[in-house]
């Protein structure tokens, strides 16, 4: 009799334990709060059904090393930006002092401020200090296209934590000119949006640009086609221009004619390391950090640009170019940008009359990808 209300009682709870797995979604779409158990990388946890637990901090960000490099992260904020930013706050070598916004690319200022101070929050660093410039270019209209910019600013809807932290009080112009100057010609700022925070920022200060040790530049297109007519919707005629230049010409060609010793990584490198379904694939298998699990939502959320074989990786390209060079190779040329409207807008041209610039011209693919994964996942030297 014991045995039989044993086995009774052990199938009703099998039963209402299928009956909550099967009905928790359901549940949760009618707001009824039910939670399902979840296994992510062999760690189980409580989640609601249907929802993906939120992220928690990295709780063993990097030792950084003694010398490591002291660094400016200037950004848009744009999707393949968040991917830099935390590759660059996981590598040891690597000290960033600030990050600038430019409200000019792809986020606005208030979102794209508060997204950056939470992805510093989620990589274990939230003391770096964060700000905005301004939020159109240096001269003209361009900018990215809206729909672009309302997923940025909504972070593609992946919950991380808050930080407590508010936006420094200087803007960006002023806390990249207080960096530069605080770190007495050692500074290296990587600049992954388009150039406007730094062209204001040398045309209030000629100076700057000879205090600066690199400037690398996601940005530009020498010997191949420009990527701005890859958006329909703007019917921008245009077939020269790469994004980040284009929506501010005349902020790049600040930058290119300042002195400064710069490092373009444009599309002539980028498109030699592809974002697609078989790197996906890889990062799903190897996600053991809050850092690869946050880049793997975010290409979950993306998926069909993924598997559209028109997905580079841009920014994570240009961080790990100025961390180590030898993952591309190089030639130096003097350089213009076209500032005037039309079709050649924001192009970027090898000229005689230009400044001098690094140009990077190719990438080592399967070792980026290799390295990428690896930083992020906290397998790097300590």
């Amino acid at each position: 009799m014991k045995k039989r209300a044993l086995k009774i009682g052990a199938g009703l709870l099998l039963a209402l334990v299928v009956l909550v797995l099967v009905s928790g979604p359901v549940l949760n779409k009618l707001g009824v709060e039910v939670f399902c158990v979840a296994n992510e990388n062999g760690r189980w946890r409580l989640q609601r059904c249907g929802g993906e637990a939120e992220l928690t901090a990295d709780v063993n960000p990097p030792q950084r090393a003694a010398d490591a490099q002291p660094t400016l992260i200037d950004t848009d904020m744009a999707v393949d930006d968040w991917m830099a930013i935390l590759y660059l706050l996981q590598l040891p070598e690597v000290e960033v002092r600030a990050i600038t916004v430019t409200g000019a690319g792809e986020a606005h200022c208030g979102p794209g401020v508060r997204n950056a101070l939470d992805l510093a929050a989620l990589a274990g660093q939230p003391d770096i200090p964060v700000s905005c410039g301004r939020e159109t270019p240096l001269a003209g209209d361009h900018r990215f296209p809206e729909s672009w910019r309302t997923n940025v600013d909504a972070l593609a809807e992946i919950s991380i934590p808050h930080s407590a932290r508010q936006p420094h009080a200087q803007n960006a112009v002023e806390l990249i000119a207080q960096t530069i100057r605080d770190t007495g010609g050692e500074l290296e700022i990587i600049a992954l949006g388009p150039l406007t925070n730094l062209g204001e920022a040398f045309l209030a200060d000629p100076s700057l640009a000879a205090e600066v040790k690199q400037v690398y530049i996601m940005g530009g297109a020498f010997h191949v086609p420009g990527n701005v007519s890859d958006a329909p919707e703007m019917g921008i005629d245009n077939a020269a221009a790469e994004w980040n230049i284009y929506v501010d010409p005349r902020a790049a060609a600040v930058v290119v004619a300042s002195g400064a010793p710069i490092v373009f990584v444009p599309l002539d490198a980028s498109n030699d390391v592809p974002l697609d379904k078989p790197f996906y694939e890889r990062l799903e298998k190897d996600r053991t950090t809050p850092e690869a699990e946050f880049i793997y939502r975010v290409l979950t959320k993306n998926i069909d640009f993924v598997r559209s074989g028109d997905y580079y990786f841009w920014d994570p390209l240009t961080a790990a170019v100025a961390v180590n060079e030898d993952l591309g190779t190089f030639e130096t040329e003097p350089v213009t940008v076209v500032e005037e409207e039309g079709p050649e807008s924001g192009a970027t041209r090898v000229d005689t009359a230009g400044g001098r610039v690094r140009i990077t011209t190719g990438a080592d693919q399967d070792r980026f990808k290799q390295l990428f994964l690896d930083v992020l996942n906290g397998r790097v030297a300590q």
